[in-house]
């Protein structure tokens, strides 16, 4: 009898262990298993316009090999990446032409977009050529509009995304505040940048509302760019760029890899 409940605790007792050790195991090769299907959609901030090598075959849509999808992409290696972001693209653009990568398999999605929507390009250009009246009076406008038309728009875009891939990590990526106040920095005035880092502070609440209201992860930039703005002696972002205009007040290439990786790695 002693002997045969000995026997019986051995045999519990390795098979215990056989299955501890096989469930570590696979837990361990769970957490090595390469993530599935990545999708990177949005504007020329996750194209990767203005930190150059941009692939040939993208065209004006200006994608870059250092942008923050292709070195998320390149470090973790998903089953596949489709990379559709495209410079100027607006949430009708995504709609219409950057969604069709996304299917139920989709592990990831990554997107920044609505800057444009809200007339960026146009506000840029006319604090950097107007006086600072006339630049308070254009984001005024722009952040009524981001008030009253802008949510609509990212629900139509998010609305999509969770209807093609309704299994995906989905993570909306902000921007950044462009200057360092309280600086000597020749350009624009104190009150333009104020005014425009502001703005900026209110498109990325807009944008991290609707992103919550879905469930989807923001990824907040503006922390990895602090010490990094234009006008702190460090600039991870283009100021104007009389030479190539597409590039300015964009992320350089450093500002993809410190400033928006990590911030996508850490929410991925």
């Amino acid at each position: 009898m002693r002997r045969s409940r000995l026997a019986l605790f051995l045999t519990a007792l390795v098979l215990a262990v056989t299955a501890t050790l096989t469930g570590a195991t696979a837990a361990h090769a769970s957490v090595q298993a390469a993530p599935g299907p990545y999708v990177a959609l949005g504007d020329s901030y996750s194209s990767g316009v203005g930190a150059g090598s941009y692939i040939s075959s993208s065209g004006d849509c200006k994608r870059s090999t250092k942008a923050h999808p292709y070195l998320w992409a390149a470090a973790n290696s998903p089953s596949s990446f489709s990379f559709t972001a495209c410079s100027g693209a607006r949430t009708g653009d995504v709609l219409s032409g950057q969604l069709g990568p996304l299917s139920a398999s989709t592990a990831l999605v990554s997107i920044s977009v609505g800057g444009n929507d809200a007339g960026f390009a146009d506000v840029m250009t006319t604090c950097v050529l107007q006086s600072d009246s006339s630049c308070l009076s254009r984001i005024a406008t722009a952040r009524a509009f981001v008030d009253s038309t802008l949510p609509g728009r990212l629900d139509g875009v998010y609305t999509a995304i969770r209807d093609r891939a309704p299994n995906a990590h989905v993570v909306v990526l902000g921007y950044p505040r462009f200057y360092r106040l309280g600086t000597t920095c020749i350009g624009l005035s104190e009150t333009k940048r104020k005014a425009i880092n502001d703005a900026s502070d209110h498109l990325n609440s807009a944008i991290a509302a609707r992103a919550r209201a879905y469930g989807y992860t923001f990824g907040d930039v503006r922390t990895t760019f602090t010490g990094h703005e234009i006008c702190s002696g460090n600039s991870w972002l283009h100021s104007v760029d009389w030479l190539n205009i597409g590039n300015s007040y964009h992320p350089k290439a450093a500002g993809q890899s410190g400033g928006y990786l990590p911030v996508l790695t850490s929410a991925a």
